[in-house]
């Protein structure tokens, strides 16, 4: 039987659970929200030939469901003995953060039907006390914004398996057809002689020697693959390490034929000489 690697989200309600399973996603996990917790072994035999690409499965598991508490202690020693590898982690906030949450999103406090929402939060914290000490982990992410439990989700997922790299393209453009939606990081280079005056080369792309020799042999152009390259392998580590799945380099010239194509390539070459799941794209070198 082939063993997984899962992951347990539970705690209080409006400790960022979402944002937790949200993270795990992003980090190849397949995740699933409010699975009764009996379902999950059933779950886990139908996925055993579909797991092949996943970093493992994550699931949100909380006082939603009524029977949670009663089952999930023999259910989750049934899966550890099956040789699966499962961790719980368990978030909680503290009173006066929780009744903040639950005042700007004006969601229902699962155990509210017939309580204040403080007297619901209570009752929580109370319910859960012998699974918080059954947990693997506990965050409080009381003093936590979205990116920081993100990262902290992350670093968990990392150490339980190799998540898949972040996906990294390289897309040239020209800003005379617009700026791209989904580049993240985006760089003129119009500040580069064109290779569009110059007779012999005006016909050609930045993808041939022709061009490449000229706008690579400038000497603003090795100044400034210098100073981005550098720029670019400070930011990728800190992309990664909060979590960024996919990044679009976007390098943008007057018609995306020249000099942004020369430019996105020395870039590509760059990135995946250093390992980086890279592509490139050039989207109006046609045009």
């Amino acid at each position: 039987m082939k063993n997984f690697n899962i992951i347990i989200i539970t705690g209080r309600s409006g400790s960022g659970k979402s944002t937790a399973i949200a993270a795990l996603g992003d980090a190849g996990y397949y995740c699933v929200d409010n699975l009764p917790v009996a379902l999950l072994p059933k779950f886990l035999e139908q996925q055993i030939e579909n797991a092949s690409n996943i970093a493992g499965f994550a699931f949100v598991m909380d006082l939603r469901e009524k029977g949670f508490l009663s089952r999930y202690s023999s259910i989750f020693e049934s899966l550890r003995k099956q040789g699966h590898t499962l961790d719980i982690i368990f978030l909680e906030a503290n009173e006066e953060i929780l009744l903040r949450r639950y005042s700007q999103t004006r969601r229902h406090h699962p155990l509210a039907r017939d309580k204040s929402l403080l007297e619901a939060i209570r009752a929580e914290e109370i319910e859960l006390k012998d699974l918080r000490k059954s947990s693997g982990r506990v965050i409080d992410t009381s003093f936590c914004n979205v990116h920081e439990l993100r990262s902290i989700i992350i670093d968990i997922a990392k150490k339980s398996v190799t998540l898949s790299p972040m996906r990294i393209e390289i897309l040239s453009f020209g800003f005379k057809y617009g700026i791209p939606d989904d580049g993240d990081l985006v760089i003129d280079v119009r500040f580069l002689s064109n290779p569009f005056f110059v007779p012999e080369l005006k016909a050609l792309d930045g993808e041939t020697d022709e061009v490449k020799n000229y706008v690579l042999n400038q000497p603003e152009t090795h100044s400034f693959l210098q100073k981005y390259l550098d720029l670019l392998d400070y930011l990728i580590p800190l992309y990664e390490k909060e979590g960024k799945v996919y990044l679009t380099i976007a390098v943008g010239c007057t018609g995306g034929r020249h000099r942004s194509v020369t430019i996105a390539r020395a870039i590509f070459e760059h990135l995946n000489k250093s390992g980086k799941q890279v592509e490139i794209s050039h989207r109006d070198i046609e045009q």
